[in-house]
Protein backbone atom coordinates (compact mmCIF):
# COMPACT_ATOMS: atom_id res chain seq x y z
CA UNK A 1 0.00 0.00 0.00
CA UNK A 2 2.43 2.69 1.18
CA UNK A 3 4.64 1.55 -2.03
CA UNK A 4 1.65 2.42 -4.37
CA UNK A 5 1.01 5.93 -2.58
CA UNK A 6 4.47 7.00 -3.05
CA UNK A 7 5.13 5.84 -6.71
CA UNK A 8 1.64 6.85 -7.72
CA UNK A 9 0.02 9.42 -5.77
CA UNK A 10 2.91 11.18 -4.68
CA UNK A 11 5.39 10.49 -7.60
CA UNK A 12 2.62 10.19 -9.78
CA UNK A 13 4.42 7.70 -12.28
CA UNK A 14 0.93 7.03 -13.85
CA UNK A 15 1.54 10.96 -14.90
CA UNK A 16 4.93 9.65 -16.77
CA UNK A 17 3.45 7.17 -18.62
CA UNK A 18 1.06 9.12 -19.94
CA UNK A 19 2.76 11.88 -21.10
CA UNK A 20 5.44 9.64 -22.76
CA UNK A 21 2.32 7.87 -24.80
CA UNK A 22 0.47 11.46 -25.71
CA UNK A 23 4.06 12.78 -26.64
CA UNK A 24 4.53 9.28 -28.97
CA UNK A 25 1.39 9.80 -30.33
CA UNK A 26 2.46 13.01 -31.94
CA UNK A 27 5.42 11.65 -33.01
CA UNK A 28 7.95 12.54 -30.60
CA UNK A 29 10.60 9.68 -29.73
CA UNK A 30 10.70 9.96 -25.88
CA UNK A 31 13.64 7.28 -25.79
CA UNK A 32 15.76 10.12 -27.55
CA UNK A 33 17.73 13.04 -25.70
CA UNK A 34 14.86 15.40 -26.63
CA UNK A 35 12.39 13.23 -26.13
CA UNK A 36 13.66 12.47 -22.94
CA UNK A 37 14.07 15.89 -22.06
CA UNK A 38 10.92 16.79 -23.09
CA UNK A 39 9.09 14.43 -21.18
CA UNK A 40 11.40 15.62 -18.06
CA UNK A 41 10.54 18.67 -18.25
CA UNK A 42 6.31 18.29 -18.51
CA UNK A 43 6.21 15.69 -15.85
CA UNK A 44 8.58 17.36 -13.63
CA UNK A 45 6.35 20.65 -13.78
CA UNK A 46 3.32 19.43 -13.55
CA UNK A 47 3.59 17.30 -11.23
CA UNK A 48 5.67 19.52 -8.68
CA UNK A 49 2.84 22.09 -9.12
CA UNK A 50 0.16 20.17 -8.47
CA UNK A 51 1.73 18.54 -4.85
CA UNK A 52 2.69 22.40 -4.33
CA UNK A 53 -1.03 23.74 -4.30
CA UNK A 54 -2.36 20.63 -2.12
CA UNK A 55 0.65 21.18 0.23
CA UNK A 56 0.22 25.27 0.28
CA UNK A 57 -3.66 25.05 1.19
CA UNK A 58 -3.21 22.29 3.62
CA UNK A 59 0.17 23.95 5.39
CA UNK A 60 -2.00 27.65 4.85
CA UNK A 61 -4.53 25.94 6.60
CA UNK A 62 -2.77 24.75 9.44
CA UNK A 63 -0.51 27.87 9.38
CA UNK A 64 -4.51 29.94 10.24
CA UNK A 65 -4.29 29.00 13.76
CA UNK A 66 -0.44 30.39 13.95
CA UNK A 67 -0.34 33.94 13.32
CA UNK A 68 2.52 35.91 14.19
CA UNK A 69 1.31 37.02 17.76
CA UNK A 70 -0.25 33.65 18.66
CA UNK A 71 3.77 32.19 17.66
CA UNK A 72 5.11 35.02 19.90
CA UNK A 73 2.91 33.43 22.95
CA UNK A 74 3.61 30.05 22.24
CA UNK A 75 7.29 30.67 22.75
CA UNK A 76 7.26 32.75 25.24
CA UNK A 77 5.91 29.64 27.94
CA UNK A 78 9.21 27.88 26.69
CA UNK A 79 13.10 28.45 27.93
CA UNK A 80 16.55 26.41 27.09
CA UNK A 81 16.92 23.98 24.03
CA UNK A 82 13.05 23.38 24.25
CA UNK A 83 12.64 26.33 23.39
CA UNK A 84 14.85 26.00 20.23
CA UNK A 85 12.95 22.57 19.59
CA UNK A 86 9.72 24.18 19.63
CA UNK A 87 11.08 27.29 17.92
CA UNK A 88 12.58 25.00 14.54
CA UNK A 89 9.17 22.79 14.89
CA UNK A 90 7.02 26.27 14.52
CA UNK A 91 9.48 26.99 11.29
CA UNK A 92 8.37 23.66 9.59
CA UNK A 93 4.83 25.35 9.21
CA UNK A 94 5.94 28.68 7.92
CA UNK A 95 6.63 30.28 4.33
CA UNK A 96 8.67 28.29 2.51
CA UNK A 97 11.77 30.85 1.30
CA UNK A 98 14.46 32.11 3.82
CA UNK A 99 13.16 35.96 2.25
CA UNK A 100 10.13 35.21 3.71
CA UNK A 101 11.16 33.58 6.81
CA UNK A 102 13.30 37.02 7.58
CA UNK A 103 10.16 39.44 8.33
CA UNK A 104 9.15 36.76 10.99
CA UNK A 105 12.23 36.21 12.40
CA UNK A 106 13.05 40.28 12.80
CA UNK A 107 9.14 40.28 14.63
CA UNK A 108 10.03 37.71 17.16
CA UNK A 109 13.07 39.46 17.82
CA UNK A 110 11.76 42.54 18.56
CA UNK A 111 9.11 41.18 20.46
CA UNK A 112 11.79 39.98 22.64
CA UNK A 113 12.26 36.33 22.42
CA UNK A 114 15.48 35.05 22.93
CA UNK A 115 17.90 35.43 20.36
CA UNK A 116 18.90 31.50 19.86
CA UNK A 117 15.43 30.81 19.63
CA UNK A 118 14.43 33.17 17.02
CA UNK A 119 17.66 31.31 15.14
CA UNK A 120 16.36 28.03 15.68
CA UNK A 121 13.13 29.17 13.83
CA UNK A 122 15.15 31.27 10.67
CA UNK A 123 17.20 28.12 9.99
CA UNK A 124 14.64 25.73 10.21
CA UNK A 125 11.95 27.75 8.17
CA UNK A 126 13.62 27.29 4.73
CA UNK A 127 15.23 24.23 5.52
CA UNK A 128 12.84 21.91 6.50
CA UNK A 129 9.06 22.13 6.19
CA UNK A 130 5.99 19.81 5.68
CA UNK A 131 6.39 20.04 1.63
CA UNK A 132 9.85 19.41 1.25
CA UNK A 133 8.92 15.63 3.69
CA UNK A 134 6.42 15.14 0.72
CA UNK A 135 8.21 15.98 -1.82
CA UNK A 136 11.13 14.24 -0.59
CA UNK A 137 9.19 11.06 -0.03
CA UNK A 138 7.77 11.51 -3.63
CA UNK A 139 11.12 11.05 -4.76
CA UNK A 140 13.50 9.76 -2.32
CA UNK A 141 11.58 7.65 -0.27
CA UNK A 142 10.17 7.83 2.96
CA UNK A 143 13.69 6.72 4.93
CA UNK A 144 15.41 9.72 3.18
CA UNK A 145 12.89 12.66 3.87
CA UNK A 146 12.90 11.56 7.51
CA UNK A 147 16.44 11.77 7.70
CA UNK A 148 16.44 15.26 6.17
CA UNK A 149 13.63 16.60 8.33
CA UNK A 150 15.24 15.16 11.40
CA UNK A 151 18.91 16.24 10.69
CA UNK A 152 17.59 20.02 9.71
CA UNK A 153 15.74 20.27 12.82
CA UNK A 154 19.06 19.40 14.91
CA UNK A 155 21.00 21.75 12.82
CA UNK A 156 18.30 24.56 13.56
CA UNK A 157 18.08 23.37 17.49
CA UNK A 158 21.92 23.16 17.65
CA UNK A 159 22.83 26.20 15.84
CA UNK A 160 20.23 28.25 17.65
CA UNK A 161 21.69 26.98 21.51
CA UNK A 162 25.40 28.21 20.08
CA UNK A 163 24.25 31.54 19.10
CA UNK A 164 22.15 31.84 22.32
CA UNK A 165 25.10 30.17 24.46
CA UNK A 166 27.87 33.24 22.52
CA UNK A 167 25.62 36.07 23.85
CA UNK A 168 25.66 38.15 20.84
CA UNK A 169 22.43 40.20 21.44
CA UNK A 170 24.58 43.31 20.86
CA UNK A 171 24.87 42.06 17.39
CA UNK A 172 21.16 42.91 16.54
CA UNK A 173 20.47 46.32 14.91
CA UNK A 174 19.46 48.90 17.12
CA UNK A 175 16.48 49.25 15.24
CA UNK A 176 15.14 45.86 15.96
CA UNK A 177 16.30 45.61 19.46
CA UNK A 178 14.45 49.07 20.81
CA UNK A 179 11.44 48.46 18.63
CA UNK A 180 8.21 48.12 21.05
CA UNK A 181 6.33 45.42 20.67
CA UNK A 182 2.47 45.74 20.68
CA UNK A 183 -0.03 42.60 21.72
CA UNK A 184 -2.52 42.90 19.11
CA UNK A 185 -5.26 40.05 19.80
CA UNK A 186 -5.70 38.01 16.34
CA UNK A 187 -9.50 37.59 15.85
CA UNK A 188 -10.78 34.20 15.45
CA UNK A 189 -11.30 33.10 11.89
CA UNK A 190 -14.21 31.19 10.88
CA UNK A 191 -13.66 27.90 8.87
CA UNK A 192 -14.61 29.80 5.73
CA UNK A 193 -12.07 32.54 6.07
CA UNK A 194 -9.58 29.90 6.45
CA UNK A 195 -10.28 28.75 3.12
CA UNK A 196 -10.00 31.50 1.81
CA UNK A 197 -7.10 32.68 3.63
CA UNK A 198 -5.56 29.36 2.06
CA UNK A 199 -6.47 29.39 -0.98
CA UNK A 200 -5.19 33.15 -1.45
CA UNK A 201 -1.84 31.49 -0.06
CA UNK A 202 -1.78 28.77 -2.87
CA UNK A 203 -2.14 31.53 -5.82
CA UNK A 204 0.33 33.92 -3.83
CA UNK A 205 3.10 31.70 -2.98
CA UNK A 206 2.73 30.09 -6.62
CA UNK A 207 3.12 33.13 -8.33
CA UNK A 208 5.97 33.46 -6.90
CA UNK A 209 7.44 30.32 -7.20
CA UNK A 210 6.80 28.81 -10.45
CA UNK A 211 9.77 30.79 -12.21
CA UNK A 212 12.19 29.16 -10.25
CA UNK A 213 10.18 25.57 -10.84
CA UNK A 214 10.46 25.92 -14.32
CA UNK A 215 13.77 26.99 -13.81
CA UNK A 216 14.68 23.80 -12.08
CA UNK A 217 13.32 21.71 -14.08
CA UNK A 218 14.36 22.89 -16.75
CA UNK A 219 18.33 22.71 -15.76
CA UNK A 220 16.76 19.21 -14.64
CA UNK A 221 16.00 18.08 -17.97
CA UNK A 222 19.47 19.13 -19.23
CA UNK A 223 21.14 17.06 -16.31
CA UNK A 224 19.19 14.34 -16.85
CA UNK A 225 19.50 13.56 -20.81
CA UNK A 226 22.29 15.75 -21.79
CA UNK A 227 25.34 15.73 -19.28
CA UNK A 228 27.79 12.62 -19.26
CA UNK A 229 27.29 10.00 -16.25
CA UNK A 230 30.83 10.19 -15.62
CA UNK A 231 31.38 14.12 -15.58
CA UNK A 232 28.74 14.17 -12.63
CA UNK A 233 30.68 11.06 -11.11
CA UNK A 234 33.70 12.26 -11.21
CA UNK A 235 32.90 16.15 -9.69
CA UNK A 236 30.22 14.99 -7.58
CA UNK A 237 30.28 11.06 -6.86
CA UNK A 238 32.37 9.14 -4.65
CA UNK A 239 35.42 9.62 -6.52
CA UNK A 240 35.71 13.60 -5.02
CA UNK A 241 35.60 13.56 -1.19
CA UNK A 242 35.39 17.94 -1.53
CA UNK A 243 32.11 16.63 -3.46
CA UNK A 244 30.09 17.64 -0.32
CA UNK A 245 31.52 20.39 0.33
CA UNK A 246 31.74 21.57 -3.65
CA UNK A 247 27.80 21.34 -3.64
CA UNK A 248 27.43 23.56 -0.78
CA UNK A 249 29.55 26.29 -1.91
CA UNK A 250 28.01 26.54 -5.30
CA UNK A 251 24.38 26.57 -3.70
CA UNK A 252 25.19 28.98 -1.58
CA UNK A 253 24.87 32.42 -3.95
CA UNK A 254 21.88 30.73 -5.68
CA UNK A 255 18.56 31.22 -5.04
CA UNK A 256 15.36 29.15 -4.95
CA UNK A 257 13.28 27.06 -2.73
CA UNK A 258 12.73 23.75 -1.71
CA UNK A 259 10.63 22.91 -4.82
CA UNK A 260 12.90 24.57 -7.54
CA UNK A 261 16.04 22.77 -6.32
CA UNK A 262 14.81 19.08 -5.85
CA UNK A 263 14.54 18.44 -9.66
CA UNK A 264 17.96 19.38 -10.33
CA UNK A 265 19.26 17.16 -6.91
CA UNK A 266 16.92 14.28 -8.63
CA UNK A 267 19.00 14.29 -11.90
CA UNK A 268 21.97 14.37 -10.10
CA UNK A 269 21.37 11.48 -7.98
CA UNK A 270 20.61 9.82 -11.57
CA UNK A 271 23.79 10.38 -12.47
CA UNK A 272 25.55 9.14 -10.19
CA UNK A 273 26.03 11.75 -7.48
CA UNK A 274 26.14 11.05 -3.68
CA UNK A 275 23.41 10.95 -2.00
CA UNK A 276 24.75 13.69 0.80
CA UNK A 277 26.18 15.50 -1.55
CA UNK A 278 23.08 16.65 -3.16
CA UNK A 279 21.10 17.18 -0.29
CA UNK A 280 24.07 19.84 0.83
CA UNK A 281 23.19 21.36 -2.17
CA UNK A 282 19.84 21.82 -1.69
CA UNK A 283 20.35 22.96 2.20
CA UNK A 284 22.71 25.61 1.25
CA UNK A 285 20.20 26.84 -1.56
CA UNK A 286 16.95 26.97 0.46
CA UNK A 287 18.61 28.24 3.41
CA UNK A 288 22.09 30.47 2.81
CA UNK A 289 20.64 32.21 -0.64
CA UNK A 290 22.48 35.74 -1.62
CA UNK A 291 19.23 37.71 -1.48
CA UNK A 292 18.34 36.27 2.12
CA UNK A 293 22.02 37.20 3.09
CA UNK A 294 21.56 40.85 2.07
CA UNK A 295 17.86 41.04 3.81
CA UNK A 296 19.67 40.11 6.86
CA UNK A 297 22.53 42.04 7.02
CA UNK A 298 20.24 45.12 7.41
CA UNK A 299 19.03 43.15 11.09
CA UNK A 300 21.79 42.06 12.38
CA UNK A 301 25.39 43.40 12.47
CA UNK A 302 28.35 41.13 10.11
CA UNK A 303 29.95 39.36 13.34
CA UNK A 304 26.70 37.54 13.91
CA UNK A 305 26.00 37.23 10.28
CA UNK A 306 28.94 35.38 9.88
CA UNK A 307 29.05 32.81 13.37
CA UNK A 308 25.09 32.12 11.27
CA UNK A 309 26.68 31.14 7.63
CA UNK A 310 29.22 29.28 9.52
CA UNK A 311 27.29 27.51 11.68
CA UNK A 312 24.90 26.59 8.47
CA UNK A 313 27.62 25.46 6.30
CA UNK A 314 29.40 23.41 8.96
CA UNK A 315 26.01 21.68 9.80
CA UNK A 316 25.12 21.26 5.97
CA UNK A 317 28.49 19.07 4.93
CA UNK A 318 28.59 17.32 8.44
CA UNK A 319 24.86 16.12 7.37
CA UNK A 320 26.14 15.73 3.74
CA UNK A 321 29.03 13.48 4.37
CA UNK A 322 26.71 11.34 7.18
CA UNK A 323 24.09 10.55 4.08
CA UNK A 324 27.25 9.70 2.10
CA UNK A 325 27.84 6.87 4.88
CA UNK A 326 24.47 5.97 5.27
CA UNK A 327 23.20 5.82 1.84
CA UNK A 328 23.36 2.60 1.19
CA UNK A 329 21.10 1.75 4.25
CA UNK A 330 18.74 4.67 2.84
CA UNK A 331 18.35 3.96 -0.92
Amino acid sequence: MWTFIQDQILGMKWLNVLIQNLLAVIGIDTSSKIGGSITFFIYDVIKISVLLCVLIFVISYIQSFFPPERSKRILGRFHGIGANLISALLGTVTPFCSCSSIPLFMGFTSAGLPLGVTFSFLISSPMVDLGSLVLLMSIFGVKVAIVYVVLGLVIAVVGGSIIEKLHLENQVEGFIRNASSVEIDTPSLTQKERLIYAKDQVVETFKKVILYILVGVAIGAIIHNWIPESWVINVLGNRNPLGVVLATVVGVPMYADIFGTIPIAESLLGKGAQLGTVLSFMMAVTTLSLPSMIMLKKAIKPKLLGVFIAICVIGIVLVGYLFNVIQFILL
